[in-house]
C-alpha cells in the first residue's frame, strides 16, 4: 500500500502484476526469492523488494517536501514501525495462532507505540506539523490495519490518531491506488498503471 502510495505521488508509471498471497505464481520467486510483495523490478532485471526502499527510490525521482522535516526523526519511527509496531500489530490481528499471550496483552503493546502519535497529533495535522511527510505515509498502512480489528476501540482510545487516519483514508492519494485489479496471468496483455491518473 505504501509502496503504491509512494509510486502514486511520484506519478510512476509501471506494469502492474496483482497476485493472490495464496496462490504465489512462480514468476514471483524469480524476481525475488522472498516471495513477497510488493517487488519492484526494472527493465534491466534490477529489483527493490522492500516497501519502503521502493518508497525511497520514488522520492528520488521526483522534488518533493516529503523529506523536509527531521529525515532522521522520520526514519526512527519508521524503524519503531516496521520493526516493532508491525510484530506486536501480527500477534494482535492473528492471536488465536499466539495464545501464549491474550489478545489484550498483544494491543496494549500496540497501543503503547501508537500513544506516542496520539500525543504528537493532539496538536499537530500530522506527524511532523502542518503538511505531510514520508513519515505518515509508511506508517499509514499498519495503522488502519491495527484500527480495522477492533473500530471502536481505536476511535475512542485514540481519537486524535484516527482523525489522522480519516485524513489520510480520504485523501486522493490513497483513493487512487485502492482500486480493484484482475489477477495477473501469465502471458496476457501487460497493464500499465499510473496510479494518481486513473
Amino acid at each position: 500500500m505504501r509502496a503504491r502510495m509512494a509510486l502514486a505521488y511520484a506519478n510512476i508509471t509501471i506494469e502492474l502484476r496483482e497476485i493472490l498471497l495464496s496462490d504465489r505464481p512462480d514468476e514471483l520467486y524469480v524476481a525475488s526469492s522472498k516471495g513477497t510483495v510488493p517487488v519492484l523490478q526494472f527493465s534491466d532485471g534490477s529489483v527493490i523488494d522492500e516497501s519502503f526502499d521502493i518508497m525511497k527510490w520514488c522520492l528520488e525521482q521526483v522534488k518533493t517536501d516529503w523529506l523536509d522535516i527531521n529525515f532522521g526523526d522520520q526514519l526512527s519511527i519508521i524503524k519503531v514501525n516496521d520493526e516493532d509496531f508491525k510484530s506486536w500489530l501480527n500477534k494482535y490481528k492473528y492471536h488465536q495462532r499466539h495464545p501464549e499471550q491474550s489478545v489484550d496483552f498483544y494491543q496494549e503493546k500496540c497501543v503503547k507505540i501508537l500513544l506516542e502519535h496520539e500525543e504528537t497529533l493532539s496538536n499537530k495535522l500530522f506527524l511532523f506539523g502542518e503538511k505531510p511527510q514520508v513519515a505518515d505515509v509508511a506508517i499509514f498502512p499498519l495503522v488502519r490495519q491495527f484500527a480495522h480489528v477492533d473500530l471502536s476501540f481505536f476511535t475512542k482510545k485514540l481519537p486524535h490518531l484516527n482523525r489522522w487516519l480519516e485524513t489520510w483514508k480520504e485523501s486522493k492519494l490513497f483513493q487512487s491506488i485502492m482500486k480493484k485489479y484482475d489477477k495477473w496471468e501469465p502471458n496476457q496483455t501487460p497493464l500499465i498503471v499510473t496510479f494518481n491518473n486513473e
